[in-house]
């Protein structure tokens, strides 16, 4: 299994089963993204962190046993506070997870792409990111912020580079609103991004 940091850029599709997460890897995708929105909408209900982390884990273990490419793992709010983290990134690895997203939303979160959301504060988070890479073996930390909509680019920003000092290996930033905010963004760090393309919602 390749690491995910490997590559300059790698195309990630969105999978929700077993079947989809299959069909990606059949197409020669490097890598395949268990999205938390996919999931949730593939069992009849909203993107506001209903599922539970048995559902999750019991999603990510049915994948790994049926595909050889790395699986990034979005784990919500990490389902509760720093305790919590520590297991679900735990559970996550040993499922087969070779990346979890946590992000920096309040809890019960909301799609990131939906008004209304807050974020916890910075020290809060930065907690969760610590518990998440004491539990982690080789698993990637992606810390995902979305402080844009919140607080504005250069608190996200800030928080960015507050996560990777605090373990994070990547940041995603999201919800950015158009190709100048991403490149801003970009020009900005030196660590890896990850940028969420999607249907619908406040990114083109």
């Amino acid at each position: 299994m390749s690491n995910l940091l490997d590559n300059k850029f790698l195309s990630v599709p969105g999978v929700y089963n077993p079947f989809s997460a299959m069909l990606a890897e059949r197409k020669g995708f490097k890598a395949v993204y268990l999205s938390g929105g996919g999931l949730t909408a593939s069992m009849g209900l909203p993107d506001l962190g209903v599922i539970t982390l048995t559902e999750l884990t019991n999603m990510v273990r049915s994948i790994h046993e049926i595909t050889d490419i790395p699986i990034i793992v979005d784990a919500d709010t990490g389902f509760g506070e720093t305790l919590s983290v520590y297991r679900t990134v735990k559970l996550l690895e040993e499922a087969g997870a070779s990346a979890i997203q946590i992000e920096d939303q309040v809890s019960p979160k909301r799609c990131g792409h939906l008004n209304g959301k807050e974020v916890i504060s910075r020290d809060n988070m930065v907690e969760k990111i610590r518990a998440a890479n004491a539990a982690r073996k080789n698993a990637l930390i992606i810390a995902r912020t979305d402080a844009r909509a919140v607080t504005g680019m250069e608190d996200a920003l800030s928080r960015a580079k507050t996560y990777i000092k605090e373990g994070a290996d990547i940041i995603f930033p999201e919800a950015l609103t158009d190709r100048d905010e991403f490149k801003y963004f970009a020009d900005n760090t030196d660590f890896p991004l990850l940028a969420n393309m999607t249907e619908f919602g406040k990114t083109p």
